[in-house]
C-alpha cells in the first residue's frame, strides 16, 4: 500500500472521526419508552429522560425524536448543558387541548438557560388551540397572558431554529425572551385568521435574533419586538393572514428596556390588518425606540402599510388624552410598495409630547381602489425627510 493511500486513509478516519464528535451522542425518545401512539403522554418519562441524558452528555449531543404522532404536556429542556445540544423532532408533536393540564403562566415546550442549542428536523409543534381562543377574553379584560406559549426560548444563546412549524399555538407561537444570538430560518407558522393573541414570533429583552426565510400565518402579529430589542434582523418572511410586523407595543409597562437597531428587509405582507409599524401606548413612562429600518417591502391589500402609532390603546383601558414619554427616533421606510386595504396609506402619528425624529421617507408607491377615493398619508408631530418617488404624498393630511 503506498504511502499517500495510507495518508489519505488517515485523513479520512480523521474527519470521520471529527463529524462523529460533532454529531456526538443521539439519544432516540423510543428508547426511553415514546410511544408515539399519538394518545399516551410521552412527555415525563421519555422526553425528559431523553433530555436529562443528553443535556449531561460532555460532548455535542442530540435528542431525535423520530417520525410519529406524540402527545406532549408541558416539557422543560433547562440547561445549563455540558455541551452544545440538538433536538431534532421529525414527528408530530401534539399539546393537550385541555387547558387544565397546564399550570397558571406554563409554556408547552420551554427551553431554558441553554448555550448552543439547535431545534431543527422538520417536524410539526401542534398547540391544538382551537378551545382555547374561544376562551381567550383578552380585549374585555387587558389580561393577555394567561394561555400557555408553544415554544418558549428564555436565556438561549448561540442557537439555530430551522426547519420546524408551530400550528394552531394557544397563545403565542414563539417567546424568544433574555436571549443573544438567535438564528430563526425556514420556520413556518400556521394558525387561522381568527385565532386570538397568538403572535407568530414575539421577541423582548434580547439581542441579536435573525429571522429569515419564514413563512408566518396567524391570528395577530406575524413578529412583534417588545422592550428591549436590540439588533434584530427580520428578512424574507410571508406574512398573511395577521396583524403585521410590529415593534411594540411600548410603554405600557414602567422600566422597560429600550428597543435600538430593527431592521426589517424583502418582506411581503398579504392580506394583513397592519403592515409595519411602531406602536406605543399614551400615558406611558419614559421609553426609548430608535434606529429602526423598513425597507423593500411588498403589500398586497394590507390596512395601515405604513405605521407608527402612539396612541395605540386597542382595548379602551388607557389615558388618551395624555402624551406617549416613548421616544422614537431615526426611522426610515423605504421602498414600500403594493396595495392598501384602507384609505390611510401611510400614517405617522407621534407623540406631542415627544415629536418624533429624524425618520426618513422615500420612494413609496401604495394604492387604494375604494370608494373614498385615492390613498392618502396622515402625519401629527413629526416632519419625515422625504426622498424619491411618494405615493400617496407624504403628510396630505394632518391629525
Amino acid at each position: 500500500m503506498s504511502f499517500q493511500v495510507i495518508q489519505e486513509a488517515v485523513c479520512l478516519l480523521l474527519l470521520l472521526a471529527l463529524i462523529s464528535e460533532v454529531q456526538g451522542t443521539a439519544f432516540n425518545v423510543k428508547s426511553y419508552g415514546a410511544k408515539a401512539d399519538g394518545q399516551s403522554d410521552d412527555s415525563q418519562v421519555a422526553f425528559m429522560g431523553a433530555w436529562k441524558d443528553t443535556c449531561a452528555s460532555a460532548n455535542p449531543s442530540t435528542l431525535v425524536i423520530p417520525g410519529g404522532t406524540y402527545l406532549l404536556g408541558p416539557v422543560k429542556f433547562y440547561g445549563p448543558c455540558q455541551a452544545a445540544v440538538a433536538v431534532q423532532a421529525q414527528g408530530t408533536l401534539k399539546a393537550p387541548s385541555d387547558l387544565n393540564k397546564f399550570k397558571a403562566a406554563e409554556g408547552w415546550f420551554d427551553f431554558q438557560n441553554i448555550d448552543g442549542l439547535t431545534l431543527s428536523g422538520g417536524g410539526i409543534f401542534d398547540g391544538q388551540g382551537q378551545s382555547a381562543w374561544a376562551q381567550n377574553d383578552c380585549a374585555k379584560t387587558g389580561k393577555c397572558g394567561s394561555l400557555p406559549i408553544s415554544l418558549r426560548f428564555t436565556g438561549v444563546s448561540n442557537g439555530m431554529i430551522r426547519d420546524i412549524t408551530s400550528r394552531n399555538s394557544k397563545f403565542f407561537h414563539m417567546n424568544i425572551i433574555d436571549s443573544k444570538n438567535l438564528t430563526l430560518q425556514h420556520v413556518t407558522i400556521d394558525a387561522p385568521e381568527n385565532s386570538l393573541n397568538t403572535d407568530g414570533i414575539h421577541i423582548g429583552r434580547s439581542t441579536g435574533i435573525n429571522i429569515t426565510d419564514a413563512n408566518i400565518k396567524t391570528g395577530d402579529d406575524c413578529v412583534s419586538l417588545g422592550d428591549g430589542s436590540q439588533h434584530i434582523t427580520v428578512h424574507k418572511v410571508t406574512c398573511g393572514p395577521g396583524h403585521g410586523i410590529s415593534v411594540g407595543s411600548l410603554g405600557r409597562y414602567p422600566n422597560e428596556q429600550p428597543v435600538v437597531g430593527v431592521t426589517v428587509t424583502n418582506c411581503t405582507l398579504t392580506n394583513t390588518m397592519n403592515g409595519v409599524r411602531v406602536k406605543t401606548w399614551p400615558a406611558s413612562p419614559n421609553g426609548v425606540a430608535s434606529d429602526m429600518h423598513f425597507e423593500d417591502i411588498i403589500m398586497n391589500n394590507v390596512g395601515n402599510p405604513v405605521l407608527i402609532d402612539q396612541e395605540y390603546c386597542p382595548y379602551g383601558q388607557c389615558k388618551a388624552q395624555v402624551a406617549s414619554r416613548v421616544k422614537i427616533s431615526n426611522v426610515s421606510f423605504k421602498n414600500i410598495r403594493g396595495t392598501t386595504s384602507t384609505q390611510v396609506a401611510v400614517k405617522l402619528v407621534c407623540s406631542r409630547g415627544i415629536p418624533c425624529q429624524n425618520v426618513q421617507v422615500s420612494d413609496i408607491n401604495l394604492t387604494y381602489n375604494g370608494k373614498e377615493g385615492p390613498a392618502v398619508s396622515v402625519c401629527a408631530n413629526v416632519k419625515p425627510t422625504l426622498s424619491g418617488k411618494i405615493t400617496p404624498a407624504a403628510c396630505s393630511k394632518t391629525e
